[in-house]
């Protein structure tokens, strides 16, 4: 009898015990942040994710009224900031701000990750895209998507194209023009976009995919000569690049920089950032900041982001199959 009292004693106050962290949830969400907020960014200093990061985390720092901190944890295509956020606690004080190389396209590319793009994190918005442009050198006699399909299916295997690497986003923008347009143009693994455009311009090799960012100012230099950007529609920054979906319908690939919370992160606590970020894009200063970066601002709700990043781990998965490109 005593033995049977206790034990509904201490399911009463396992009881009560659980209705007083329910009830501190809210409160706890109600007043968040209360103290910095950490945002990983898995690529270094200097790139496009770390400059939109850096951008959007000023902006949510003065809306949020707590600092939020950029710290770069660059290493394994992303892989080892990504799981460093991974681990956090889902308080919503780590977030992950990333790009769609490391979330949708590393679950393929490598033989093992140490986290699930889909089941560690809770989306919270895409921020902006980056598309990524075909150039080739002034002295390659393409001047039109058309022309150098047409010198590519006349002679497969015999043109090449640079890339920051293998597996990288442009190596697989490339995989894909081979794919839909049928043609075989032969991929050339740079380590890095800079070595990779340099010898382009010094036409060692006749092309390449970059980012339109980072190859703007040579083009507007007539350093090289854009054939297309891969985007499904064209530049606002650079609108007399056509798309390659103009001339192979279907083809679009861009580059996305997105933010993450912690998988188990509040759902009020989520929802209040996805609010206040929606509401700092929308302002013109930050959305004019990121233009100048080349970075066009593209939002969503979080149910659309989750959504978008399933197609695209579906999509590059199966491009980085049939590129054979592998990373152990």
């Amino acid at each position: 009898m005593i033995g049977t009292f206790r034990a509904i004693r201490a399911i009463h106050a396992l009881a009560g015990v659980t209705l007083a962290l329910a009830a501190m949830g809210p409160a706890q969400a109600e007043g968040y942040p209360s103290k910095p907020i950490q945002m990983i960014v898995p690529q270094a200093p200097g790139g496009t994710n770390d400059i939109v990061a850096r951008l959007v985390a000023a902006d949510l720092s003065q809306r949020l009224g707590q600092q939020v901190v950029v710290e770069n944890r660059p290493g394994a295509g992303g892989n080892i900031g990504t799981q460093t956020a991974a681990r956090a606690t889902p308080d919503g004080y780590t977030l992950l701000m990333t790009i769609s190389s490391t979330q949708a396209i590393n679950p393929s590319l490598y033989r093992s990750i140490p986290f699930d793009p889909i089941k560690d994190f809770e989306p919270i918005s895409v921020v902006a895209t980056v598309p990524n442009v075909l150039v080739v050198n002034p002295a390659f006699p393409a001047k039109s998507m058309a022309e150098l399909i047409a010198m590519a299916k006349a002679k497969p295997d015999y043109y090449r194209f640079a890339s920051a690497g293998n597996g990288t986003l442009n190596h697989l923008l490339g995989e894909m023009l081979n794919s839909m347009a049928g043609i075989k143009l032969e991929h050339v693994p740079y380590k890095g976009v800079a070595p990779a455009l340099n010898d382009v311009l010094g036409n060692q090799v006749p092309m390449a995919f970059a980012s339109l960012p980072s190859v703007l100012s040579h083009i507007k230099a007539g350093k090289v000569r854009a054939l297309g950007v891969s985007s499904a529609k064209r530049s606002p920054f650079a609108p007399d690049i056509p798309t390659i979906g103009e001339t192979v319908p279907g083809y679009s690939g861009d580059l996305w920089v997105g933010l993450f919370a912690v998988r188990g992160t509040p759902k009020d606590v989520t929802q209040k950032l996805s609010t206040t970020l929606q509401a700092a894009l929308a302002d013109k200063p930050l959305r004019d900041k990121l233009a100048a970066q080349g970075a066009e601002v593209l939002t969503s709700t979080p149910q659309q982001f989750a959504a978008m990043l399933r197609a695209d781990i579906d999509k590059w998965g199966k491009i980085v199959k049939q590129s054979g490109a592998q990373v152990d």
